[in-house]
């Protein structure tokens, strides 16, 4: 699912293309998309778009009128901007945005349909959709912490809870644990003021620093490849290669759909984390620290 770093790039690029543009009109190519029936979508047509915000994960066209276009991308949602005489993606467009300069396709790899549309009318009816997160470039570190000790879950669950930090999801929770030296599984009430602090630190620098990455390897392109898995990354996605910073293997819990990457040097004290998938399997055999993977 792209992060905060992505969809910021892609609210970027949106912002340079067609805020000030009209919207011609939108194209369904999937029903199921909209997730609205009031107001029609077709009230939309014509109006002016006045901005591109960002809450949570959901990107927001704020048209004239106070309407708001809110587009969530989900897992495999994405953005691609055509000229308008580009050829859209085949029976992956759920969607076009027609605007007076161009053609925004709204897309989703596979066969589950996930991303969503909504139209909606007034600020009461976006402000519903805000789940409440920090907005982690602005919040101050007793703001954070506040937020980070308001209710006792790990590492991992907090920074990706919507309802506590805003943008944060499975790739760069585990970027910045890393970069913090904790444990996805280290609960938040068993954290002491030095390791709050340097997960605030963490948290600030890994977005930021993505962020501009993003938008340096973007320039002024659309961004084209939006993944979750980047060869630049610490541990995400990077299970048995070696950790940057002391070469032992990065590990892996794997869960639901997901799987959460980590170095136990780093951030464990050289402890293997139970798997629920292969622990289970092993009993044993499971190995309990990185001596002995061997």
């Amino acid at each position: 699912m792209p992060e905060l770093p992505d969809i910021e790039i892609y609210r970027e690029a949106l912002e340079r293309r067609i805020v000030g543009r009209h919207l011609v009109r939108v194209e369904l190519h999937n029903p199921f998309l909209l997730r609205t029936a009031v107001p029609p979508l077709d009230a939309a047509f014509g109006k002016r778009v006045r901005s591109i915000q960002r809450l949570g994960k959901r990107i927001v066209f704020a048209l004239d009128d106070k309407l708001y276009l809110v587009l969530h991308l989900m897992i495999a949602g994405r953005l691609r901007w055509l000229d308008t005489h580009g050829k859209p993606p085949g029976r992956i467009t759920l969607a076009l945005f027609h605007f007076d300069n161009g053609r925004l396709a709204f897309t989703e790899a596979g066969t589950k349909r996930r991303a969503s549309l909504h139209l909606l009318q007034g600020d009461a009816a976006l402000s519903a959709f805000d789940m409440g997160g920090l907005d982690i470039a602005t919040a101050s570190h007793e703001a954070f912490e506040s937020r980070l000790t308001s209710e006792n879950h790990t590492l991992k669950r907090a920074l990706t809870d919507p309802r506590l930090f805003s943008g944060i999801g499975n790739a760069y929770s585990d970027e910045i644990l890393h970069r913090a030296k904790l444990s996805p599984l280290a609960l938040t009430s068993k954290l002491d003021g030095a390791a709050r602090r340097r997960l605030h630190v963490a948290t600030v620098d890994v977005l930021a620093e993505w962020i501009a990455r993003l938008r340096a390897q973007t320039g002024a392109a659309f961004p084209g490849k939006v993944t979750a898995f980047r060869p630049e990354m610490a541990v995400h996605g990077r299970f048995g290669k070696p950790c940057p910073v002391c070469g032992a293997p990065v590990q892996r819990i794997v869960y639901a759909e997901n799987e959460c990457n980590y170095c136990a040097a780093c951030q464990t004290g050289g402890k293997i984390l139970a798997d629920r998938a292969l622990s289970r399997i092993l009993h044993a055999s499971w190995p309990r620290s990185i001596d002995e993977l061997g």
